[in-house]
């Protein structure tokens, strides 16, 4: 059976299961796992599914993908952002890492950074950057998000604006083609906000799966952004607008 009949269906059981496996198509069509990781890919890329680990689910706009795929999604691609991202921050520096897998990528790439004090409202970044014994961590108050150890609420906005950060390393679930970061929690929106205003810099870690996706919150234009880090280049029309912004794009 040939992609164009395998796509539709893969779409269908994608629809019925909310989920499919590599190893579970692979069966079903009677093909190699390498032959559904390429459809996989390609309906990726057509904005039809969003690959997890092992798989692929159906985009939404609404709900963010579960903490655990969205890890293991596109980690080499955010491991490559995260030393990029690293690299622009100098020892001595005071930053601050909010909520998301890329961010605690950039901190996995911090771990040999001197004299750094980092605040964060990301549980998980405090957790790894306990093994750099030169940085002094600070963590924001607030309401645990328990699906991603992630820290919202009016008391995490209270802990940021008591400080003023070198820099700011902020995520985002999607980005539209007008360049408006979006994610899916308003009361993340309110904190990554409060974030860009404490900020004499701000950098954004996104990879290129984020410029396929959907949410309905908006966090700020990329204009508010001074370095955006990514793995592909950006769509003409952004890329262009990012030069009259004076937002620079690093691809790693």
């Amino acid at each position: 059976m040939s992609q164009t009949f395998r796509h539709p269906e893969i779409l269908d059981i994608a629809r019925r299961a909310r989920k499919v496996t590599v190893e579970g198509l692979a069966e079903h069509f009677g093909v190699t796992h390498q032959t559904i990781r390429r459809d996989l890919s390609d309906l990726a890329d057509a904005g039809k599914l969003e690959r997890v680990h092992g798989g692929a689910i159906l985009p939404s706009s609404t709900v963010n993908i579960g903490y655990e795929d969205r890890r293991d999604l596109n980690d080499g691609a955010k491991d490559a952002i995260a030393s990029a991202c690293a690299a622009a921050i100098p020892d001595d520096a005071s930053i601050f890492l909010n909520i998301g897998t890329s961010t605690e990528a950039v901190a996995r790439q911090l771990l040999t950074h001197r004299n750094l004090l980092v605040v964060t409202n990301n549980m998980n970044v405090a957790n790894i950057l306990v093994e750099n014994e030169s940085c002094e961590i600070i963590v924001a108050g607030g309401s645990l998000r328990r699906s991603d150890g992630g820290l919202i609420g009016a008391l995490t906005i209270q802990t940021i604006q008591q400080f003023k950060f070198d820099f700011a390393v902020i995520g985002c679930s999607a980005m539209d083609a007008e360049g408006d970061l979006l994610d899916f929690d308003i009361q993340e929106v309110g904190v990554s906000q409060t974030i860009i205003r404490q900020a004499r810099r701000t950098f954004l870690v996104a990879d290129h799966s984020k410029f396929q996706r959907q949410a309905p919150a908006r966090i700020t234009s990329l204009a508010d952004i001074d370095t955006i880090f990514t793995d592909r280049a950006l769509p003409a029309g952004l890329a262009a607008q990012c030069g009259e912004w004076g937002t620079a794009v690093v691809t790693a």
